[in-house]
This record gives C-alpha cells, sequence and structure tokens, in this order.
C-alpha cells in the first residue's frame, strides 16, 4: 500500500500538535514552537559536532521525566535558546506544567541554530528570543507558514537561503507521522548546477516544484559552499555558522525509548536530503515525540514509523528550502530565483 500525505502536509496532521512561528524581518531570526494539547512522550539524538541545546538531557530514557509540554526551535545560536524562557512563562501563565506540590514547572527543551552572521541587525541591547519564543507559542496552530519564517527566517544552506519546512504522511496501517525542520546545514540541499533537490526521489504530489531527479551519475565531488564564502570569506579556516534542527513525530504511542529510537532513524532523512550531513560544524539534532496512547508499537511498527520519520524529514528540508522567499540584505538567493 503506497503512503499518502496527510491533510496539511505539515507535522500538525499528527494529532493534539499545533505549531507557531515567530520572526523580525530586521533581525533576520525568528523562533518556532510545536506544542501539544496535552504534554507528550518525546526523546531525541544529536548527530552534529556543534549543536546547541536546554534540557535536553531529561528526554533520555532514563530519565524520570515521562513528558514535556513543548518543543522549541530558533535561530540566534546561544541567545535562542532564551526562547524556551517566553515559551516557559506563556505556558505557566496557562496552568501548564509538571506540579510538583505548589510549584508549576513547564518543561520546555530546545535546539539553536547559528544565524548570527546573515545581514541581520544583531546589535539588540536586551535578548529578544524570549519575547519571541512567547510571541510564537501564542501564535501555535495547526496550519502555519513554512520557508523564511520562524526559525527558518535567517536559515542558510550551502548555495541559497535554507529556511522552515515541514512534511506528513500517513503509512499503511493508518499511523501519521510528520516532520518540522530548520535548515541551516553546511552542506547543500541540492546536486550540482541547483536545479534538483537529493531529495527528489522522495517528492510528493510537486511539494518541491516537480524538476524531478538529477539523471547525472558521479556526483562525487568536494563539497561547494557560497555560504561559506559570503560569511568567512574565500580562505575561511573555521565554518561553524551551521545546523539543522528538527522534530519528528507519530500519533502512534511510543514509550521513550522508542522516541529516542524515532530520532536516531530520522537522521538518515538529513542525509539524504544534505550532501553533507553531519559535519564537526553543524549541530544536527532530531526530537522524536509521540502523541498517540494505549499500547506501544512493536518493533516492527517502530521500524515502519522511523522509516516514514526519516521520509518525511528529507522532504521538510526540501521544502524549507522550496519556500525560501527574498527579502532586502540577502546574502544568498532562493532556490526558485536561481
Amino acid at each position: 500500500m503506497a503512503y499518502t500525505t496527510g491533510p496539511r502536509n505539515l507535522i500538525t496532521d499528527v494529532a493534539g500538535l499545533r505549531v507557531g512561528n515567530a520572526q523580525d524581518a530586521a533581525l533576520k531570526s525568528g523562533t518556532t514552537v510545536l506544542s501539544g494539547d496535552a504534554p507528550f512522550v518525546a526523546g531525541v539524538h544529536v548527530m552534529g559536532g556543534a549543536p546547541g541545546t536546554r534540557e535536553t538531557d531529561l528526554l533520555a530514557p532514563d530519565k524520570s521525566v515521562a513528558a514535556v509540554d513543548a518543543l522549541v526551535l530558533s535561530g540566534g545560536s546561544a541567545f535562542g535558546l532564551d526562547a524556551c524562557s517566553g515559551v516557559t512563562e506563556a505556558l505557566r501563565a496557562r496552568g501548564r506544567g509538571l506540579q510538583l506540590g505548589a510549584a508549576l514547572i513547564p518543561l520546555v527543551p530546545g535546539a539553536i541554530l547559528f544565524d548570527l552572521l546573515n545581514g541581520g541587525a544583531k546589535d539588540w541591547v536586551q535578548n529578544p528570543y524570549a519575547d519571541l519564543g512567547r510571541e510564537a507559542f501564542e501564535a501555535s496552530d495547526y496550519d502555519f507558514a513554512l520557508g523564511s519564517h520562524g526559525a527558518g527566517t535567517g536559515a542558510l544552506a550551502a548555495m541559497q537561503k535554507g529556511g522552515l519546512g515541514s512534511a506528513s504522511l500517513v503509512l499503511s496501517d493508518g499511523t501519521t507521522v510528520g516532520a518540522l525542520v530548520a535548515a541551516n546545514p553546511v552542506g547543500s540541499v541540492t546536486t550540482p548546477g541547483e536545479r534538483h533537490f537529493w531529495a527528489a526521489p522522495f517528492e510528493m504530489d510537486g511539494e518541491l516544484g516537480g524538476a524531478g531527479v538529477d539523471t547525472q551519475t558521479g556526483l562525487c565531488a568536494a563539497p561547494a559552499s557560497l555560504k561559506a564564502e559570503a560569511l568567512f570569506g574565500t580562505n575561511a579556516t573555521s565554518t561553524r555558522a551551521n545546523t539543522t534542527i528538527a522534530i519528528v513525530a507519530t500519533d502512534r504511542a511510543l514509550t521513550k525509548a522508542q522516541c529516542h529510537r524515532l530520532a536516531v532513524a530520522a537522521h538518515d532523512g538529513i542525509a539524504r536530503a544534505i550532501v553533507p550531513a553531519h559535519t564537526p560544524s553543524d549541530g544536527d539534532l532530531v526530537f522524536g515525540v509521540s502523541t498517540g496512547a494505549g499500547e506501544p508499537a512493536s518493533d516492527m511498527e517502530l521500524a515502519e514509523i522511523g522509516h516514514g520519520a526519516a521520509l518525511c524529514l528529507s522532504r521538510a528540508i526540501a521544502r524549507a528550502v522550496y519556500e525560501a522567499t527574498p527579502a532586502e540584505g540577502d546574502l544568498l538567493p532562493c532556490y526558485r530565483s536561481l
């Protein structure tokens, strides 16, 4: 049985999830928040060499926290982690969080990407990301914008603007899987010539423009990067200005350990859509989320869910770049401008 996309082709096709974006055009940065109608089970796996995170240790399978209230993807490098504080305060104001006696503690892990050198105004006096986090949470809905929005606002791939992407699939047994990603990688999402996406074999319903698969062979050259040249010059010795951060989710019941395994499997989606991936200068990270109740998935079911999550993530990465739009002061062109 062939898979189909969910009705929105967004991660919010997974029941119980909403997404909100907030961005600042002058800053050329923003924040994206995934929240649930109720706390959800989550895991995480990091495969990049330069991650930036908050409260991800509590997602390990041996830690006592059973569920979290929201997840944050943000620009701003280390400053962007403050977006989690804004979301935490907004959740607390709504009476959401872990109740310990008289204390109410919202649990909001997050991850960031580096967009501090993309031409935006970063000379703030007060860190803007807490406000962006709160604004993104308050904007949470089932429909949300892709491309140059939220955490993807200032993202850059190797050869063109990056962005925010999402995709979903309904699997053969009716399980829904979705992905949400802010793509800001060292590597390229397009094959040489920048017309075809590496993720093109997985395209559904023309979501990437329908250019199809690159028919060339022998695509085994050293990586090129207009991004590295724009940020650091032709003689750059450091390129630590990257990261692809993502969330994959399913409506099937999973344990924390299975959510971790879901995140591990989904990293294949990054490797299929970005070349090269998981480099020392990327902070590649995937959160795995389950909103389901009841008996946890079997090993065979989890294998198919992980497969679907990797497919969704590849497509979401390409959609992030395909949906990017131009803005004043951009360092790189958009895919559809090339």
